[in-house]
């Protein structure tokens, strides 16, 4: 798994926000089109693109981009 092609996949999630909003850093949780259905679309992604299922209270404390490949990374 690479960092660029899973910030790629997660900002594909989104349908407003531009790429270029999308970092490692990026608090994913204070964009204005953060919402539960694009957390869901996320939590679907991930499974099905990496293999891994996570569940709500598993991304809860997640605040950023790499936060969350790192925890996918670490169930691989």
């Amino acid at each position: 798994m690479e960092i660029n092609s899973f910030i790629k996949n997660f900002a594909d999630q989104f349908d407003d926000t531009d790429i270029s909003a999308f970092e490692t850093t990026t608090r994913f949780r204070e964009l204005d089109e953060w919402s539960s259905l694009v957390a869901l679309a996320i939590l679907n992604m991930i499974e099905k693109k990496y293999g891994v299922r996570l569940t709500p209270i598993e991304m809860r404390p997640i605040d950023t981009i790499q936060e969350l490949f790192d925890l996918i990374g670490s169930k691989q």
